[in-house]
């Protein structure tokens, strides 16, 4: 097995076409554009269907480290996985986090027990109505395992985020099944976002072992007690297929940061998030020579319409959609407890930690 060392590097935008503070790592070295396989962002638009910010951010990013690579943007993309995540409500700050990998002879003097590892893979693209069914879970199991293999993972236990940019339909796509005589699981284009997240972390659950029977397609948004706890996944309007990356730990690992995870039950659960900081050495129990990084979660409105008893009104705002709120909500609590607003936080957590709940990782870097 190879032995990788992996690097993370946060870095704050002030525009999803913002890429100044990547380049300016890339120009000081500290970045090998070369050596990039992921950047998971946070841009400020609505997170919606029409939250083109996601897809000029990918733009932007595409377009400045093409020449840098010697590559079309296209194939940069390719080569890249790139997940933007719409949403920055409350006090979450716009931002980039770039992870890198490279190959190294073998482990530095000093470095023990398992490390950050990443691995990335890629489903086949899907055909409107495959989307939020048991294809799309069936595709997205194997490509988890896939990219447990090209981070080096052998163990289940050992992941501890599973990173998914999913696609969604619009009515171009549904109109095309529907030409060849199939039907989508919904013809809203807003629907269809929830829909695809749910497989998506269904997938994830499958590969992992978290659910071990078949799923029907009836089970996608409607049995909740079937859900993933290191699933986070993110729908779009720029793609047909799953983009897949694995977060974990392995002994195959050279690199100065670690992942640990927690599953929130609800969107006020500070113990999880806590729990998920001591997970690396970080919150109250910090431990010496430990650096915070960044914190990955999930956010999502009870679907009982209540959080401990209280009612809560997200699911009946016709101004603002639950999403939002979600994300506002968890945001300020991780970002209290966290120290910062540049926090990843991603709204729709369908099958992603138990319902009303989400998964919530953190990466530290050992000083």
């Amino acid at each position: 097995m190879r032995t990788t060392s992996v690097g993370v590097f946060k870095i704050a935008t002030k525009g999803p076409g913002d890429v100044s503070g990547l380049m300016s790592l890339i120009g000081s070295r500290a970045i090998d554009p070369a050596c990039i396989l992921a950047i998971l962002g946070k841009t400020e638009g609505n997170g919606g269907v029409n939250d083109f910010t996601r897809e000029y951010a990918v733009a932007a990013l595409r377009m400045a480290l093409a020449p840098k690579l010697d590559l079309t943007p296209e194939e940069v993309e390719q080569r890249i996985a790139f997940v933007m995540s719409g949403g920055t409500e409350g006090v979450l700050s716009p931002h980039i986090t770039v992870f890198t990998r490279q190959d190294v002879q073998q482990r530095p003097a000093g470095i023990s027990g398992k490390r950050l590892s990443i691995g990335m893979a890629q489903t086949r693209d899907f055909l409107p109505e495959e989307l939020g069914r048991s294809a799309q879970i069936t595709e997205t199991a194997k490509t988890v395992k896939a990219a447990m293999e090209d981070a080096g993972i052998t163990d289940a236990a050992d992941v501890h985020f599973v990173q998914i940019k999913c696609p969604l339909l619009t009515s171009e796509r549904v109109e095309a099944a529907s030409s060849r005589g199939h039907k989508t699981a919904t013809i809203s284009a807003y629907s269809s976002m929830a829909y695809s997240r749910g497989a998506s972390a269904l997938g994830v659950a499958v590969a992992l072992g978290e659910v071990m029977f078949d799923i029907d397609d009836d089970d996608v948004l409607r049995r909740y007690d079937l859900f993933s706890k290191v699933a986070s996944t993110s729908s779009g309007i720029e793609l047909m297929h799953n983009v897949v990356i694995v977060l974990g730990n392995s002994d195959s690992s050279a690199s100065e940061f670690e992942i640990g995870h927690a599953v929130m039950s609800d969107a006020i659960d500070a113990s999880a998030v806590l729990s998920a900081l001591n997970s690396v050495g970080l919150g109250p129990q910090a431990k010496a020579g430990r650096e915070f990084v960044n914190v990955f979660a999930k956010a999502e409105a009870s679907p009982n319409g209540s959080v401990r008893g209280f009612r809560h009104t997200m699911l009946e705002d016709t101004d603002i959609s639950s999403t939002r709120h979600a994300r506002a909500a968890v945001g300020g609590l991780i970002a209290g407890l966290a120290g910062t607003g540049a926090v990843y936080v991603s709204g729709g957590a369908e099958h992603q930690g138990p319902a009303g709940g989400g998964p919530v990782a953190a990466i530290a870097r050992l000083l």
